[in-house]
C-alpha cells in the first residue's frame, strides 16, 4: 500500500468510516437484504457527520415508471422556480452495484443541493442491485428510465435536455446505460456525467496498484463476479473495453487522485476523446474515491461541487 498525506477531514472520515463498519461485517454474507440495511445505516450516520444537509427551496418526492423487471422508483429533486418541463438529469448512486438506495441520507443531500445549484431536475433511480440482479439489469433500468422521463411530461421533464449521470458504481451503470442508448439509435441523451467511474472491471493501471489497498475501494475485484455474475464480463458491463465509443454524449469525468480507479477513468477519456466525444476531464488533487460527499468538512469536497454544479448549468442551460 502507498502511503500519502491526505487532508485531516479525510482521515477523520475514513476513522469514522472503520468504526462504523462491524455492523456490516457482523451481517452473513449471503443475507443481502440484511447487508443492505446495515449499509444504509453506516451511510447514513457518516452522512450526518460530513455532508451538507439539505438546502432550502428544493421539493423531494418519489414517482414511479416501469420498468423491465416491474416498477421502479424515483426520487425527484425540483427546486423552487423550475419551469413544469425542466432540464433533467438522471442519477444513479453509488454502493458498488450490490448496495445503495436512493433512501440514503447522502443521496438526498447532494442531489438536492445539486438540483439546486445547477438550476435543473434531479432524478435518482432505485435501479435493481446484484447479485440478484445481475448485469444488465441496472443498466436496463437506467434505459427505462431516461425513456420515461423523454415520453411522459408527468415526470416533468424537458424531453430535449436530458442527461444521465452517477457515481462511482453508478457511474459504470450509467456509461453502460448510455452505450446501450446510443446501439439503439436513441440520441436522447444531451449529456453523461460520470464520477469516480469503474471503466473498466478490470484491474487497470498504475492507480490499482498504487491506491488498490486503504483509500476506500479495498474490495472492488471481489464485486465483479457479483455485478456480472460469473467470472465473464459481458460486452458493455466494462465501458473502457468496448470496442466503439463513437456517437456518445458530451461527457464529463471526475477521477480521485487517489482512487485505484483513477487510471481507468482517464484511459475512458483519452478513448471517448479519440473517438471524437467532446470530453471534459477533471483529476480530483487529494481526493480519494468516496471524498466527494465531504461537503461539510472538506473545502475541496464543496470546491469541486461547486464547480462541477457551474458545468451542469452550463450543459442543461446553454
Amino acid at each position: 500500500m502507498t502511503v500519502v498525506a491526505l487532508d485531516p477531514a479525510i482521515l477523520a472520515w475514513a476513522e469514522l468510516h472503520a468504526n462504523l463498519t462491524a455492523d456490516v461485517a457482523a451481517v452473513a454474507p449471503d443475507d443481502w437484504a440484511g447487508r443492505r440495511a446495515a449499509m444504509l445505516r453506516m451511510s447514513d450516520l457518516l452522512a450526518e457527520e460530513v455532508t451538507l444537509p439539505v438546502p432550502d427551496g428544493v421539493a423531494i418526492d418519489d414517482v414511479w415508471i416501469e420498468g423491465p423487471g416491474g416498477p421502479l422508483r424515483m426520487r425527484r429533486y425540483r427546486p423552487d422556480g423550475l419551469p413544469r418541463m425542466a432540464p433533467t438529469q438522471l442519477v444513479l448512486h453509488g454502493g458498488g452495484f450490490l448496495g445503495g438506495t436512493v433512501d440514503e441520507i447522502l443521496n438526498d443531500r447532494l442531489c438536492a443541493a445539486r438540483a439546486k445549484d445547477a438550476g435543473i431536475q434531479v432524478c435518482s433511480l432505485e435501479y435493481r442491485l446484484a447479485p440478484e440482479h445481475p448485469y444488465p439489469a441496472a443498466a436496463l433500468d437506467a434505459v427505462a428510465a431516461v425513456g420515461a422521463l423523454a415520453i411522459d411530461p408527468t415526470l416533468g421533464a424537458d424531453p430535449v435536455r436530458i442527461g444521465i449521470g452517477g457515481n462511482s458504481a453508478g457511474a459504470t451503470i450509467a456509461a453502460s446505460a448510455a452505450l446501450m442508448i446510443r446501439d439503439a439509435g436513441d440520441d436522447v441523451l444531451i449529456h453523461q456525467d460520470l464520477e469516480v467511474p469503474a471503466a473498466s472491471l478490470l484491474p487497470f493501471g498504475e492507480s490499482f496498484e498504487l491506491y488498490g489497498q486503504g483509500y476506500g475501494v479495498d474490495d472492488a475485484a471481489s464485486l465483479v463476479g457479483v455485478y456480472v455474475g460469473g467470472s465473464d464480463i459481458p460486452p458493455g458491463a466494462s465501458p473502457l473495453e468496448v470496442e466503439d465509443l463513437s456517437g456518445l454524449p458530451p461527457t464529463s469525468i471526475f477521477v480521485a487522485e487517489f482512487d485505484p480507479l483513477r487510471d481507468g477513468g482517464i484511459a475512458y477519456a483519452e478513448r471517448l476523446t479519440e473517438a471524437g466525444v467532446d470530453v471534459d476531464l477533471v483529476v480530483g488533487a487529494g481526493h480519494v474515491h468516496g471524498s466527494l460527499g465531504l461537503t461539510r468538512t472538506f473545502a475541496a469536497a464543496r470546491d469541486t461541487f461547486a464547480a462541477h454544479t457551474r458545468m451542469l448549468a452550463a450543459v442543461y442551460h446553454p
